[in-house]
């Protein structure tokens, strides 16, 4: 039996729950357009309400919008900005485009995708326009390492960043040595995307045993890991109910010293620094 989705503080007012769903890919067929909506409202239906975008990913966004008709209210919307559309007037445009997409009049969350080549000052000063118009709730960053996030909070507006999202797993573990630890101070929301190396994560003999022990599959314990930390959150992606319902499962989890130990052996800290797919 699933059991209910543990929650993260994400504002004084909103908690979010730990485990959502990414949508890398999704809209680049039509021919799995259906099944990639029935996807996402099932994960709603599990209690991985949080769904996470882009307009960088394809027509994603439009299934979003698809999947969330008549029930947005159920859920945490995260979108993104590309940098290349980052200026003021750009930003407010693509966020424009990005609520008809989604059929919302209003973005929970609303990402700048990745450094863009202009001074981050315009991008935030956007992203205060457009919370003051109502149309995004919070903004936050992605991909920003450790010098990158705590320059932006020293910012004007920046000390409202509410979110830094970053690629984080068993492979790539670089960001718990500096930049989860300066987030979690500065109270920003980790949120860990490709907990599974985008499926190409190396499942080896500890795993395996881990998962035996807890009546798992590896998947879901290299997502219960990367779940260990408070204050960081997880969106997996997925397209198949099967899976869906495994990811939901991973709540139950609960990963203990022995667990841990023997993941770290096996698979150690190569880098501090914050990498990307």
């Amino acid at each position: 039996m699933l059991v209910e989705i543990r929650k993260a503080k994400f504002t004084d007012e909103v908690q979010v729950p730990v485990l959502g769903q990414g949508t890398w890919r999704m809209g680049e067929d039509p021919t799995q357009r259906k099944a990639e909506v029935e996807a996402l409202r099932l994960g709603i239906d599990l209690g991985m309400t949080l769904i996470d975008t882009a307009e960088m990913y394809a027509d994603a966004e439009s299934v979003v919008g698809e999947a969330i008709a008549g029930r947005r209210d159920d859920v945490f919307l995260v979108s993104k900005v590309l940098p290349e559309n980052a200026s003021r007037q750009g930003c407010i445009h693509a966020c424009e485009r990005s609520l008809g997409k989604l059929g919302t009049d209003c973005i929970d969350l609303y990402l700048l995708h990745w450094e863009s080549p202009y001074p981050l000052e315009e991008t935030l000063s956007a992203f205060v326009a457009l919370r003051e118009a109502g149309k995004i709730k919070e903004y936050g960053v992605s991909n920003f390492d450790t010098r990158m996030i705590e320059s932006a909070l020293a910012l004007d507006n920046g000390e409202r960043i509410a979110s830094n999202q970053m690629l984080y797993n068993l492979m790539r573990r670089g960001p718990e040595s500096h930049l989860i630890p300066s987030c979690r101070k500065a109270k920003v929301l980790v949120m860990a995307y490709s907990p599974l190396e985008q499926a190409r994560m190396k499942m080896g003999t500890v795993i395996n045993e881990i998962a035996q022990r807890h009546a798992a599959s590896p998947a879901q314990i290299a997502i219960a890991w990367t779940l260990r930390t408070e204050g960081v959150i997880v969106i997996p992606k997925a397209s198949k109910p099967e899976h869906i319902r495994e990811n939901a499962d991973v709540s139950r989890i609960r990963l203990d010293e022995r667990d841990l130990k023997e993941l770290d052996r096996a698979y150690p800290r190569q880098s501090d620094a914050l990498e990307y797919l």
